[in-house]
């Protein structure tokens, strides 16, 4: 691999799998007859709903959706994964449950994928320590996702879509009022289980009404007492 190689270690360390591991560390782990590194073209297909999981996979290049169809074949997107060095999978491959949802690349893309056998709680032998390491930070993943999740059920516990606007935002409010998203609009709507459309029309309601600024993925609370009334 060479220059390859040191360029997928400087993404790698910029992962939470991998999340204190040095570049020997990550070499390691990139060495194992395990890990293998696998190219989609545009709509292919990463693994199907039913699959059962075989490998945690990290994004390297390009971009893939996360994706739902229903049972009239309405196809539901539930997120993107666009950063390199981004997750996905982990919490079906450690469960070892089958997928309920399906992956597409929407552009070409590059994706490392990590064998289950590597990772595999329990297995016997001598584990490396660069699969120790990952397991590790595979237990802190998942606590963050629980506390993701706690704060995703206080949003989805509110009534209407505009409560559950106000309550996303104010878990992302900076001191100055603003509130930067990184993620699109697309990935807000199905967060707070509402239709795109819906979630716009309802931004655009409160940038009229005077109580946001609405700018993209920038937004900015104009009216704080009124804002607060919908927590």
């Amino acid at each position: 691999m060479g220059q390859d190689k040191e360029k997928l270690i400087a993404v790698l360390q910029k992962c939470m799998l991998c999340a204190g591991m040095g570049a020997a560390e990550i070499r390691e782990l990139l060495d194992s007859s395990q890990v293998r590194i696998k190219e989609y073209s545009k709509g292919d297909i990463v693994f199907h709903d039913g699959d059962m999981p075989r490998c945690i996979y990290i994004l390297l290049e390009g971009e893939v959706h996360i994706l739902k169809d229903t049972f009239s074949g309405r196809q539901i997107f539930l997120s993107e994964i666009d950063e390199a060095g981004d997750m996905f999978g982990e919490v079906y491959d450690v469960l070892e449950q089958p997928y309920d949802m399906y992956v597409e690349a929407v552009t070409k893309s590059k994706v490392l994928e990590i064998s289950s056998h590597l990772l595999r709680f329990g297995a016997g032998g001598v584990m490396s320590k660069s699969a120790l390491m990952v397991q590790q930070n595979l237990m802190r993943i998942f606590a963050r996702k629980a506390y993701f999740m706690q704060g995703k059920i206080k949003v989805l516990a509110s009534g209407s879509l505009r409560e559950k606007i106000v309550r996303f935002l104010f878990q992302n409010l900076g001191q100055d009022g603003n509130v930067k998203l990184a993620i699109s609009r697309e990935y807000m709507a199905a967060y707070l289980a509402a239709t795109r459309p819906s979630l716009s029309r309802e931004l655009s309601a409160m940038h009229r009404e005077g109580i946001l600024a609405v700018d993209g993925k920038h937004i900015r609370v104009l009216d704080m007492d009124r804002f607060e009334e919908y927590l």
